[in-house]
């Protein structure tokens, strides 16, 4: 419906262009997400072998990259989809026509670089809210599946082996409330401690997973032995932490939250970690258009020549490839919030000198 309205506001021209470009798009955007959603389906089976994850959970947590992974192949879709459809039509002579007939490469790109203007209006949504906040659901969610209590499943009247030299007995259990807990922990090199205990509830929480234990006694070997009796205990089953220094991933962070954590007392690998995820979550969708623009001004120059133009679509492929190359290194080469400022501004000089030699009559 907001396709039609857009459609019928411009010329035939227009639509014969938009029509053949959009179809191209959605087709390989498609191919292209399912290739990708495949492979990290399969590089994560071992996650679903070992922890024993439902199915449908699996599947849910894999398709909460997809946002990732669209943010990522857009540009790339883009670019290949007006190389395909300007090639064809220069090979079928119809651009040609088009420019003898008087109209100007503008003309003939400006249906390519409206498609190209929304989907980095698009990927910026994307980049700024979108795939923050999916990945800040994935890791929670792969945290919990791995460690929390939707994994965890103790067995009644048997031994479960909670982590390597970590095992729980336990009696009878409803939901996550434990009656007649028994707990041997040999995880510290030299040491033992053995719990027996009435009740115990499982709980999670920012540091992990734990179990409350109530009515029981303790003994402990190692330096020396330690026999007592508690009404309550709280142990830490340090199966893994939730949050901390070594799991920083800046790409679940609230754009917003990584602005202001870039201004605080962060270490020189953090700050370049965060420089280039705000370079990735507001240049890289620049990169639509730039290479929209870039494939364009090749086979539109070239188709103009009146030569034989098999060397343009390798040649926007090279460039491609030398620009993206150029931009990804630059990008994980940023120290300070200048160079991304300054990084910004270079992208907008190379977009600009590619407009001119396209528009240039």
């Amino acid at each position: 419906m907001f396709l039609d309205s857009i459609l019928d506001l411009m010329k035939t021209l227009d639509k014969y262009f938009l029509r053949q470009l959009i179809g191209i798009f959605i087709m390989l955007l498609l191919i292209l997400t399912g290739l990708a959603w495949m492979v990290q389906i399969m590089s994560m089976m071992k996650f679903l072998i070992s922890y024993g994850v439902k199915l449908s959970s699996f599947l849910g947590l894999t398709i909460m990259m997809v946002p990732f992974i669209l943010s990522i192949i857009v540009p790339f879709v883009t670019f290949i989809t007006i190389l395909f459809v300007y090639n064809k039509m220069i090979g079928d002579n119809e651009i040609i026509v088009m420019a003898s007939s008087g109209t100007s490469p503008g003309k003939i790109a400006r249906p390519a670089l409206f498609l190209a203007g929304l989907l980095t209006a698009a990927n910026l949504v994307l980049n700024l809210w979108i795939v923050p906040a999916t990945q800040a659901k994935f890791y929670d969610t792969q945290w919990n599946l791995r460690y929390g209590l939707a994994h965890l499943k103790l067995q009644e009247g048997a031994f479960t082996e909670m982590t390597r030299d970590l095992v729980v007995y336990v009696d009878k259990v409803s939901g996550y409330d434990l009656n007649h807990v028994m707990l041997s922990d040999t995880r510290k090199d030299k040491s033992q401690m053995i719990i027996f205990a009435e009740n115990g509830k499982l709980i999670t929480t920012m540091r992990g997973l734990s179990i409350v234990m109530t009515k029981g006694a303790l003994h402990a070997t190692g330096n020396g032995s330690i026999i007592g009796t508690f009404d309550s205990f709280d142990m830490d089953l340090s199966i893994a932490t939730k949050n901390n220094s070594s799991s920083f991933k800046s790409r679940r962070m609230a754009t917003g939250d990584l602005i202001k954590y870039i201004s605080q007392d962060v270490s020189d690998k953090q700050r370049k970690t965060i420089l280039t995820e705000l370079c990735n979550r507001f240049l890289q969708p620049i990169m639509n258009f730039i290479l929209a623009a870039l494939c364009l001004a090749i086979l539109l120059r070239s188709s103009l020549l009146r030569r034989r133009t098999s060397f343009a679509p390798a040649l926007s492929v090279v460039a491609m490839s030398v620009v993206m190359a150029a931009f990804m290194s630059a990008s994980n080469m940023l120290e300070t919030t200048a160079h991304l400022f300054i990084l910004g501004g270079v992208q907008f000089i190379v977009l600009g000198i590619i407009m001119a030699v396209l528009l240039k009559k």
